[in-house]
């Protein structure tokens, strides 16, 4: 199975948002374990390294994007996704990439705090405690 993880997501553990950090914690052990191949948005990198340094010194940001570089593929953002994602049906843009990424990338999951969102995406969107319900190894 392969999943894009939403930034939010990725947010909730790295920055422990109680109470959403406790599924996120448990997504990232599906994919510690192998169990679930997962892609971040290329753009998710950045808006994580900006958010970070605004709660963290420098060094312990650049830490937590190195570790997530070894835990995650990147789903690239070029012309094709950000053409689909103008042609597309979803309001937000910057959702709308997120999910033409995850469809050029054969995720068939983003998981994500925000499913309403990704009403009208090419890809299925899910919480992370319904996909963590719904998954089986």
């Amino acid at each position: 199975m392969i999943i894009l993880v939403d930034t939010n997501v990725v947010l909730d553990l790295l920055l422990d948002r109680v109470p959403f950090s406790e599924s996120a914690a448990h997504v990232f052990s599906l994919i510690e374990k192998s169990e679930v191949e997962a892609f971040l948005c290329a753009t998710t990198i950045t808006t994580i390294d900006y958010l970070l340094t605004q709660s963290m010194p420098r060094p312990a940001a650049k830490k937590a994007l190195q570790r997530l570089m070894v835990l995650f593929e990147i789903a690239p953002v070029n012309r094709p996704v950000i053409e689909e994602a103008l042609r597309g049906r979803m309001d937000g843009f910057e959702d709308a990439v997120l999910a033409h990424a995850a469809h050029l990338v054969g995720a068939t999951t983003v998981v994500t705090r925000n499913t309403k969102d990704f009403r009208n995406s090419p890809v299925k969107a899910m919480d992370p405690v319904s996909f963590l319900s719904a998954f089986n190894p």
